[in-house]
């Protein structure tokens, strides 16, 4: 049994990289808990393993009283100087045990306690690899849709990506490449539980940061991106080098860049916008690509006031409201669009409105009498 066990644990330190003394450290526990039962339940029961050797001593316990009540666990004064002539009342003495049967018990128990801590090793490791890459995209290969989710191999483990965070009207088959954000890590009883999503905004920042060396060497910031997944996203860069255009580092020559997260989207629009501390060229940029031509602001309570040509109107409100809608999160500014045609309406009215309040307010002329 010795050299089976101890073949075993020099195979998994190697393999797995377990510690030898975490091994037998577990083993010794387990069996202690063996022979303890063995015995009855008795709490004076000892074992050790010799670490090198993995031989089993087992030891019961004694202490050393007058009168002996309980044979199990006490002995006589004379009973104890026998084997130990220095020992003294009070003390304890440990006496070896050799049960005929405990080496069956003591197999089956090493080889449940090793491949248990086996698991429990290679489950911790897998979580401490990956417990540090929350926020950082992975890729791998579809395996199985169930039960709400896509389960993507990974290489050392699987990827669970629930069906809601994949990209709408993306259906994902068995052999499938899938690349995903990793919202969160979870250790379970299983082994790590790796949450990833397509949906998330920061998916996107995480692919521009792959795809754009400026952004992952520092030079080109990404301010905020705000997203609306499967259709548009808008994201503000800046550059920490005035030399370095930041939309242009993004785009990628002839487009090779942004292009290449766009079809990792599934053809889902992007909006670069260079970041801007001038409200209002923050908003005009933020509705790209509509090109607007008046912005007016309210700074106490954040409200903008666009003004755009009839023909840019639909552009910068975009399809059931969505460029603006995306703008407004983009900048956090509350953002009215009304078109030219309107606002000359408006600005018609207001003078008409004016000009009837002076002639209110103009004090009327007497007329003057006749002559006599």
């Amino acid at each position: 049994m010795i050299k089976e066990v101890n073949f075993l644990i020099d195979q998994i330190c190697r393999e797995k990289g377990i510690s030898r003394s975490v091994l037998v450290s577990a083993l010794e526990s387990a069996l202690l808990s063996a022979a303890r039962k063995r015995y009855g339940g008795r709490t004076n029961i000892d074992l050790k393993i010799d670490p090198a050797t993995l031989k089993i001593h087992i030891y019961e316990i004694k202490r050393i009283v007058e009168k002996v009540e309980n044979p199990d666990e006490e002995m006589t004064l004379e009973e104890a100087r026998a084997q130990s002539p220095e020992k003294n009342l009070g003390e304890t003495v440990e006496m070896e045990l050799a049960p005929a049967d405990f080496g069956r018990i003591a197999a089956q128990t090493a080889k449940q306690v090793i491949l248990q801590r086996m698991r429990d090793a290679e489950r911790d490791a897998l979580f401490n690899e990956f417990k540090d890459k929350v926020g950082q995209i992975i890729s791998g290969t579809v395996i199985r849709k169930e039960k709400g989710f896509y389960f993507v191999n990974i290489g050392k483990t699987e990827a669970a990506l629930p069906i809601k965070e994949a990209l709408p009207g993306e259906n994902l088959r068995r052999g499938d490449f899938a690349k995903g954000y990793i919202e969160e890590i979870r250790n379970t009883p299983k082994g790590p539980l790796i949450i990833i999503s397509r949906t998330n905004p920061k998916f996107v920042a995480e692919l521009f940061k792959m795809e754009v060396p400026e952004i992952s060497e520092g030079l080109v910031k990404v301010r905020d991106i705000v997203r609306e997944p499967g259709e548009r996203t808008k994201i503000a860069v800046y550059s920490t080098e005035p030399s370095i255009d930041p939309v242009g580092a993004c785009v990628g020559m002839k487009g090779t860049r942004v292009q290449s997260i766009v079809r990792e989207l599934r053809g889902e629009r992007i909006d670069i916008i260079p970041w801007t501390d001038d409200p209002r060229v923050l908003i005009a940029r933020a509705l790209s690509p509509a090109t607007i031509d008046r912005v007016g602001v309210n700074e106490e309570e954040k409200a903008a006031f666009v003004v755009v040509s009839d023909q840019q109107l639909s552009i910068a409100i975009g399809k059931k409201g969505q460029n603006v809608r995306l703008a407004m999160k983009l900048t956090g500014w509350d953002i009215d669009i009304i078109s030219d045609t309107e606002y000359s309406k408006m600005k018609m009215q207001e003078a008409e409105a004016a000009f009837e309040e002076v002639v209110k307010e103009r004090p009327k002329q007497k007329t003057p009498p006749p002559d006599a």
